[in-house]
This record gives structure tokens, sequence and C-alpha cells, in this order.
């Protein structure tokens, strides 16, 4: 074999173990977007929203409708990483989102399950794409949204298609797009240094962990979700509560659990749902987790 034919088929080997080493590291980063979500399904008690223990302030969904969706998008998120890989511009992006909103309203019967974790966690997985599999802080990944895509995020028109694109809009508030766009400052800010906080106060109880975390964001977010339900008023309500809740030690106090089911319930009775902040918890989880997968 000439030395022309080893060298091509050595190339040949280094460039296959490159492509393999790329579908591993989409497959990885979509597993972990998926266990982020059904973690934040998972997390209990977390005021107005679907869990295993019941369905919160929705009559549409429950905790399997929920995990139905989660399982139909999961492939789009590898999606996403692999059109990172190949720096992708935000068309592309879109619609791989796009579809993978189509996936999951056939998944769930036509119910709006994930469509704000699809944009932001669908962002940071063409994000971790663009980066692969290199180490940096959950911080630095959030940050990269803002630098790789901010502009265009911040540049596309308004959504009025959804409940909380019309509350935005009314209220003047920025939502998610405006959450993305700025590389989620209200997770590096407040979502992150919650969760850390929570596992050092629980350090054998992630849930309780995630519960400090939701409460956290509830406390400071203008959640899209809360004011299509319940206006102005009802985001004043839930803050409130939320802070309330914090300022009595959070999940370091040792009745914390009593406390947020009361939040629940009255939330429940007044058919609050923070969709928002559930969106942000599962974001959060998802950076945290990738900031310590490599």
């Amino acid at each position: 074999m000439s030395k022309l034919r080893r060298r091509g088929r050595i190339s040949d080997l280094g460039l296959q173990d490159t492509l393999n080493a790329s579908v591993l590291w989409a497959e990885r980063v979509a597993d972990l977007a998926h266990a982020a979500l059904i973690d934040e399904l998972e997390t209990w008690p977390k005021p107005g929203l679907v869990s295993p223990v019941d369905s919160g302030s929705h009559h549409d969904m429950d905790a399997g409708t929920l995990r139905r969706s989660a399982a139909a998008i999961r492939p789009y998120f590898a999606a996403l990483v692999a059109a990172g890989r190949r720096d992708a511009g935000m068309n592309e992006l879109r619609a791989i989102g796009l579809r993978a909103e189509a996936a999951m309203l056939a998944a769930t019967g036509g119910v709006n399950a994930h469509r704000g974790a699809i944009f932001s966690l669908g962002l940071i997985c063409a994000g971790a794409g663009v980066a692969g599999p290199v180490p940096a802080s959950a911080e630095a990944r959030a940050e990269a949204v803002a630098r790789l895509w901010g502009g265009a995020i911040a540049g596309a028109p308004a959504s009025t298609d959804s409940h909380g694109g019309r509350a935005a809009r009314r209220y003047g508030v920025g939502g998610a797009s405006a959450e993305a766009a700025a590389g989620f400052p209200t997770i590096r800010a407040v979502g992150l240094p919650a969760l850390r906080l929570g596992r050092v106060h629980a350090p054998d109880d992630p849930e309780a962990a995630r519960v400090q975390c939701f409460f956290a964001l509830l406390a400071v977010l203008d959640d899209t979700n809360l004011l299509h339900r319940g206006g102005a008023d009802g985001l004043t309500r839930a803050r409130d509560a939320a802070t309330a809740f914090l300022e009595a030690g959070g999940i370091a106090a040792p009745d914390w659990r009593d406390r947020a089911v009361a939040i629940h319930r009255g939330f429940v009775a007044a058919r609050l749902s923070p969709g928002g902040c559930a969106d942000l918890l599962a974001t959060t989880l998802f950076l945290d987790a990738l900031s310590r997968e490599v």
C-alpha cells in the first residue's frame, strides 16, 4: 500500500472518529435536556403546575402528557446540537423548533406542553453544538446564546400566537424571547445561585434544591403565563407568595413543604400557573447538568 493511500485511510478514520464524537455529543446533550424536563415535572410542590401528584391549575394535561411531550421532542434537541455544530443560521434553528412543536402537539393531542422549553432548551442545545464537548460553566453557556443569536432573537417579530406572547405584548414585559436574547440573565443571577444554595441546605434531597430554585425564580420573574391567567394582580400575588416563602427560610425551614403545598393550593384555587418559571427551572437544570458533563 502506498504512503498516499495509507494517509488517505488514516484521514478517513480520523474524520469518522470526529463524526462519531459529534453524534455522541448531540445524543448526550439531548439526553440531558430530556432529563431536565423530567426533573422539572417531578419537582413537588411546585405551585399551580403539573407534577406526578396532581395537575395543578391545568385541566388539559397531567404528568403523562408531559412525559409523552418530552419524549417526542427529545430527538429535535439532538438535531439542534447538530445544527449548531455546522453553524446553522436562525432560520434553520427555527425550522427544527417548529418540527419539535409539531411532534409535541401530535404526542399530546394538541396540548402545548413544552413550547417555551423547546425555545429555551433548544437554543442552549444549539450553543452546545457550536462549542462542542468542552468544559464550560453554566453561566458561560447561557451567555453564549446572547453572543451567537441575541440580535436575531431580539429582532424577530413579537409572537402573538400564544397566550404568553400576547400577555408579554399587553403588559409590556420581555417574556421568554427577551430572556434568551440577553443570555438568560434571570437564570444566571437567580436560578443557578438558588439551585446551588438549595443543595447546601439539602445535600441529600435534589428535589428540595429544585423547589428552592423554583421559588427564587417565581419571586422575580415577569411570568407571562401568570399575566395571562391572573393579570397584574395575579402576578403580584404569586411573586409575593414566593418572596414570603423564601423570607421564611425557603427549604431550610422545618415546615417548608407544608408552606409550599399551601401556596400550591392557593394557586390552584385561583387558576394561576407560572409556566414561564417552569421553563426557566428546566433551563436552569439543563445548564447546570451541561456544566458538570465535561
